[in-house]
Protein backbone atom coordinates (compact mmCIF):
# COMPACT_ATOMS: atom_id res chain seq x y z
CA UNK A 1 0.00 0.00 0.00
CA UNK A 2 1.14 3.71 0.06
CA UNK A 3 1.46 6.23 2.02
CA UNK A 4 -2.56 7.59 1.89
CA UNK A 5 -3.83 4.34 3.71
CA UNK A 6 -0.39 4.66 6.28
CA UNK A 7 -0.89 7.91 6.80
CA UNK A 8 -4.88 7.23 7.70
CA UNK A 9 -3.97 4.40 9.94
CA UNK A 10 -1.63 6.40 11.39
CA UNK A 11 -4.12 8.91 12.05
CA UNK A 12 -5.94 7.29 14.98
CA UNK A 13 -4.39 6.90 18.57
CA UNK A 14 -5.60 3.44 18.90
CA UNK A 15 -3.67 2.22 16.31
CA UNK A 16 -0.83 4.06 17.14
CA UNK A 17 -1.18 2.42 20.52
CA UNK A 18 -2.02 -0.94 19.21
CA UNK A 19 1.53 -0.69 17.03
CA UNK A 20 3.47 0.23 20.47
CA UNK A 21 2.19 -3.07 21.77
CA UNK A 22 3.23 -4.84 18.95
CA UNK A 23 6.82 -3.53 19.79
CA UNK A 24 7.59 -5.94 22.35
CA UNK A 25 6.86 -8.70 19.99
CA UNK A 26 3.53 -10.59 18.67
CA UNK A 27 -0.03 -11.07 20.32
CA UNK A 28 -3.23 -12.44 19.78
CA UNK A 29 -6.46 -10.14 19.07
CA UNK A 30 -7.28 -11.01 22.37
CA UNK A 31 -4.10 -10.16 24.15
CA UNK A 32 -4.44 -6.52 21.96
CA UNK A 33 -7.92 -6.23 23.06
CA UNK A 34 -7.76 -6.37 26.44
CA UNK A 35 -5.56 -3.34 26.86
CA UNK A 36 -8.92 -1.48 25.57
CA UNK A 37 -11.98 -0.50 27.18
CA UNK A 38 -13.67 -1.12 23.37
CA UNK A 39 -15.37 -4.05 21.77
CA UNK A 40 -13.30 -6.99 20.23
CA UNK A 41 -15.41 -5.79 17.03
CA UNK A 42 -13.78 -2.16 17.15
CA UNK A 43 -10.11 -3.71 18.00
CA UNK A 44 -10.88 -6.10 15.12
CA UNK A 45 -11.89 -3.16 13.18
CA UNK A 46 -8.43 -0.79 13.64
CA UNK A 47 -6.44 -4.21 12.91
CA UNK A 48 -8.16 -4.51 9.73
CA UNK A 49 -6.81 -0.91 8.81
CA UNK A 50 -3.54 -1.57 10.09
CA UNK A 51 -3.14 -4.76 7.91
CA UNK A 52 -4.38 -3.07 4.65
CA UNK A 53 -1.74 -0.05 5.40
CA UNK A 54 0.48 -3.35 5.65
CA UNK A 55 1.88 -1.95 9.19
CA UNK A 56 1.42 -5.33 10.60
CA UNK A 57 1.16 -9.10 9.54
CA UNK A 58 -1.55 -11.57 10.55
CA UNK A 59 -0.41 -15.12 11.09
CA UNK A 60 -3.37 -17.61 11.73
CA UNK A 61 -2.52 -20.34 13.70
CA UNK A 62 -5.22 -22.58 14.85
CA UNK A 63 -8.03 -20.90 16.79
CA UNK A 64 -5.95 -18.30 17.27
CA UNK A 65 -4.52 -14.70 14.91
CA UNK A 66 -1.63 -13.20 15.60
CA UNK A 67 -0.48 -9.79 14.58
CA UNK A 68 3.15 -8.53 14.42
CA UNK A 69 4.66 -5.06 13.31
CA UNK A 70 5.43 -4.74 9.91
CA UNK A 71 8.76 -2.21 10.65
CA UNK A 72 10.04 -2.46 6.67
CA UNK A 73 7.08 -0.04 6.68
CA UNK A 74 7.95 2.49 9.31
CA UNK A 75 11.29 2.05 7.98
CA UNK A 76 9.99 3.51 4.68
CA UNK A 77 8.19 6.11 6.32
CA UNK A 78 11.19 7.67 8.37
CA UNK A 79 13.13 7.43 5.24
CA UNK A 80 10.93 9.70 3.19
CA UNK A 81 10.84 11.97 5.88
CA UNK A 82 14.06 12.74 6.48
CA UNK A 83 13.96 14.45 3.05
CA UNK A 84 12.54 17.10 4.64
CA UNK A 85 15.52 17.29 7.08
CA UNK A 86 17.37 20.97 6.56
CA UNK A 87 21.22 19.85 5.79
CA UNK A 88 23.51 20.92 7.86
CA UNK A 89 25.94 23.53 6.53
CA UNK A 90 29.63 24.29 7.72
Amino acid sequence: MGFPETFKALSDPVRREILLGLRSGRMSAGDIASGFETTGATISYHLSVLKKADLVFETKEKNYIYYDLNTSVLEEMMLWFTQFQKEDTL
